[in-house]
């Protein structure tokens, strides 16, 4: 069975690495088919084949979900357009910078004729400084909304918003518009906007007892007690991830276990008190069944992540199991809570915390058996409880090094002294403070919880192990190395363990040959970012803009993409111009990443200040300033006029980098030396905006590559039809950043190339 099992989850898995959606029903077919040997007479090879039916069958549920699901879409004629709708607030709503975000369950489309599907992400935005009236979870409203299909950043080491999205059911976003929106009914009742609204209830109690402001923790405590991650402040979780504590900071499995043992042990206890209710059900099966409805009240209460869902199954198969008279192996428990993930969700297997939560307890099974010390008493406990962590740690290795390219070296010692003290005092204490309102529980979880906090601040100073992003088959060499390398103590081979986990942990950076350079142009939204790469130098052209108070793209992607790159410092930081959607990521590119030098024309920014006939030679690549003129700093004009130029050659190809040079600039440029501005490829000027790209200009430069960095469905209508129609008709080929992903320009030896991520890693729910 758990054999089965597992070819099934490779069968969902495979699915989520399609590019587009087969026909699912011959590959189930063909499952029945391979499976029928087996139950008939048996056999190595029937069961062999039997295998494959799983992974079959697998492939074809996937499918067929993914198929049903994607069919609930926005038609493309509703993009942009009003829409009126009535529907129910389904989610927690979650605080952002202008406003609200929540999901909206529709019931009604009021519009004649809209094609809008069922659940949204909607935002509803501050009209100025008036406040936006009270959203609940479960309250029926009547908005005018305006929507797009699902669309995000796509960058290699990024995360895909998209897939986000389709997992959670959510397939259009939005934003209501400004103007009348009517409150129907305060509270419709449904079982899941009733747990919203607890969760909703218990979050406003712990914001009222502690303010955020004065109280730098309560979000952490928020999110121990109903799992509203968004509660806690962003650049937490770098420390978090720098300590390898992430999992606790969330529910994890081991609160939910928690939760089932005291209800289990509370409900048993008083169960005993009364020989009437023991004569009709036995007090260990009333403490069994109550500690299953605590693990689903509080899995339901904490959102439902993986995590939780992966324990609550284990937890109802393990209490069947025990209330039939039955025992079941652990390993046995562990393969039907994989087998109700994947069929109740199929995209989990892309989250990085479904392979971290089963690796994890896959990895505490697979040495439960093994002796740990022939010594009793606290040196055995000792000796069992850091065997655990050093399972625990090495079994999440190769998920870290593969999603986030980077390890805590100090991970067992911050989760030895944070899984004890989260687990069985603060998280109870949160939980208590959840049931029983009172200030004084809270205050007291705060007062461990900053202690503790104290602790992980120190931790996260400690270096990290950090390498390129491994090819896959480098990440399950490294699994199957773990495995190896937990095989109990005497056990031949265990060197080979060490020797299969090393591909991963020391993988090269991509070599550049000397007098080439590789240049990628970000995707990063309605902003710019490029990272310019030779053989030993590393340039930063824009750090990219920012998305809200806490978020920019110098966080969310430039440096997740430098961290698959492997690159550990910036050699040059060029910041155009003061515009946000260009410089809105330079704090948090510099608190990630060193810089060894910065270039900008932004006076508060510091370091050199860029002009024309600056130039400097790496690895045998030419870079050249083009613009602004030294004088020009001293003219009161708009922020584009000092947008910083850059000319990049390498191998006999040239590519410009213009930021947001406006046409005054250009016809500057073009009386100066109109050879000076040839290239092969060019990175468009102001996003394709109509006061740029003149054709004078466009015809100098000569380009037969246009790049265009634009977010998807912008507010300001870029690039615009008349701008791109000018380098068609020069006969660019065009290329879009919202369209086509991270685009990378390789410059060789006569030859440029331009590749487009969206392309190259193409998934079935890409563009849908």
């Amino acid at each position: 069975m758990r054999s089965a099992i597992l070819a099934f989850a490779a069968g969902v898995l495979l699915l989520q690495t399609q590019s587009g959606l087969p026909l699912f029903w011959p590959y189930c077919l063909g499952g029945l088919l391979a499976c029928l040997p087996w139950f008939f007479h048996g056999g190595r090879a029937a069961r062999a084949l039997a295998l494959v039916g799983c992974l079959l069958l697998g492939f074809a549920w996937a499918g067929w979900r993914a198929e049903w699901r994607l069919a609930d879409e926005l038609g493309s004629d509703w993009e942009g357009r009003d829409v009126e709708v009535i529907g129910v607030v389904a989610g927690l709503p979650q605080d952002f910078e202008r406003g609200l975000r929540f999901v909206f369950q529709l019931e009604e489309r009021l519009t004649p004729g809209a094609v809008v599907p069922q659940n949204l992400q909607l935002a509803w935005y501050r009209d100025g400084a008036a406040a936006l009236p009270s959203v609940n979870p479960g309250a029926r409203w009547r908005f005018t909304v305006r929507l797009k299909r699902p669309h995000g950043s796509a960058n290699p080491g990024g995360f895909d918003y998209e897939a986000w999205l389709l997992e959670r059911d959510i397939r259009a976003t939005g934003y209501v518009r400004p103007g009348p929106a009517t409150r129907l009914d305060p509270f419709v009742w449904r079982p899941a906007y009733a747990v919203e609204w607890l969760r909703a209830r218990i979050r406003a109690n712990f914001r009222a007892a502690l303010p955020e402001g004065e109280w730098p923790w309560i979000g952490i405590l928020t999110a121990l007690a109903v799992g509203d991650q968004q509660a806690v402040q962003g650049d937490l979780w770098t420390v978090f991830n720098r300590t390898g504590t992430t999992h606790l900071m969330s529910i994890s499995g081991l609160h939910v276990t928690m939760v089932a043992g005291l209800a289990g042990w509370l409900c048993s206890a008083l169960w005993r008190r009364w020989p009437r209710l023991t004569r009709r059900l036995p007090a260990q099966y009333a403490g069994l069944l109550a500690a299953a409805l605590g693990a689903c009240f509080y899995a339901l209460l904490a959102g439902f992540a993986v995590p939780a869902q992966r324990t609550l199954y284990m937890l109802l198969v393990a209490v069947a199991a025990m209330l039939s008279g039955r025992l079941v192996a652990p390993s046995r428990i562990l393969a039907l809570a994989l087998l109700a993930v994947v069929l109740i969700d199929p995209w989990a297997v892309l989250a990085a915390g479904f392979w971290l939560s089963f690796g994890a307890v896959g990895a505490l099974l697979y040495i439960a058996s093994a002796e740990v010390s022939a010594e009793g008493g606290w040196r055995r406990r000792l000796r069992g409880w850091g065997l655990v962590q050093w399972a625990a740690t090495l079994a999440s290795l190769p998920v870290l090094l593969l999603v986030f390219q980077q390890f805590p070296l100090v991970s067992p010692v911050a989760n030895a002294v944070a899984i004890p003290l989260i687990s069985f005092v603060i998280t109870p204490l949160a939980l208590l403070a959840a049931l029983l309102p009172w200030p004084p529980v809270l205050i007291a979880a705060h007062g461990l919880l900053d202690g503790l906090m104290r602790f992980l601040f120190w931790c996260a100073a400690w270096p990290l192990w950090q390498a390129p992003g491994p090819p896959v088959w480098a990440a399950v060499a490294a699994g199957l190395g773990v495995a190896v390398c937990l095989l109990p103590r005497g056990a031949p081979g265990r060197l080979l363990g060490f020797c299969l986990l090393l591909p991963a942990l020391f993988w090269p950076p991509e070599r550049i040959p000397a007098g080439e350079a590789r240049l990628d142009v970000l995707d990063v939204g309605q902003g710019q970012a490029i990272v310019v790469r030779t053989r030993e130098h590393l340039l930063v052209f824009d750090p990219g803009p920012r998305y809200g108070a806490d978020a920019d793209a110098g966080q969310r992607v430039v440096v997740p993409y430098l961290r698959w790159l492997g690159a550990g410092r910036i050699d040059r930081l060029i910041v155009t111009h003061a515009d946000s959607d260009h410089a809105g990521g330079l704090a948090s590119l510099q608190a990630a990443v060193p810089v060894a030098s910065l270039m900008s024309s932004l006076p508060e920014a510091g370091g050199e200040r860029c002009a024309a006939g600056q130039r400097w030679r790496w690895d045998g690549v030419d870079f050249a300033i083009l613009h602004p003129e030294v004088g020009d700093y001293g003219k009161k004009a708009s922020s584009n006029r000092l947008s910083c130029v850059l000319m990049v050659s390498a191998g006999g190809r040239r590519v410009l980098l213009t930021a947001d040079l406006e046409a005054a600039d250009e016809r500057r440029l073009l009386a100066a030396d109109p050879a000076a501005l040839a290239a092969d490829a060019l990175v468009v000027p102001h996003h394709g905006a109509k006061s740029s790209s003149t054709p004078g200009f466009v015809a100098a430069v000569g380009a037969r590559q246009a790049l265009f960095s634009v977010g998807y469905r912008n507010r300001f209508g870029h690039p615009r039809a008349e701008t791109v129609a000018r380098y068609v008709e020069q006969g660019a080929q065009i290329w879009r950043t919202d369209r086509d992903g991270a685009l990378r320009l390789t410059l060789k030896r006569e030859a440029l190339d331009v590749a487009a991520w969206r392309s190259e890693r193409r998934r079935y729910w890409h563009g849908r």
